[in-house]
């Protein structure tokens, strides 16, 4: 695999965070910088993945009416919590 060497900046407070949660799980800094942008890419293209599919939806007409949404939630009871005593 090749590889590419990213700089950046971070806030001195991020970086000493970063630091000691290297120290504590005994792992190179920058194996903790490439493992946090890979889970953040990923979750960015499944969440535009989403969204385009969203967006094909409502093209394609598959979408409902924002009058039914409000009737429906209307018809919704209210979920009933725990009751405590009180005293």
């Amino acid at each position: 695999m090749t590889t590419r060497v990213v700089t950046t900046h971070l806030p001195a407070e991020l970086a000493r965070r970063l630091d000691g949660l290297a120290g504590q799980l005994e792992r190179p800094r920058g194996w903790l910088v490439k493992e946090a942008v890979e889970a953040y890419v990923a979750l960015a293209e499944e969440r535009q993945r989403e969204t385009q599919a969203a967006l094909d939806e409502v093209t394609a007409g598959r979408a409902v009416e924002h009058a039914e949404v409000e009737a429906w939630a209307a018809g919704l009871k209210a979920p009933r919590g725990r009751r405590r005593r009180v005293g």
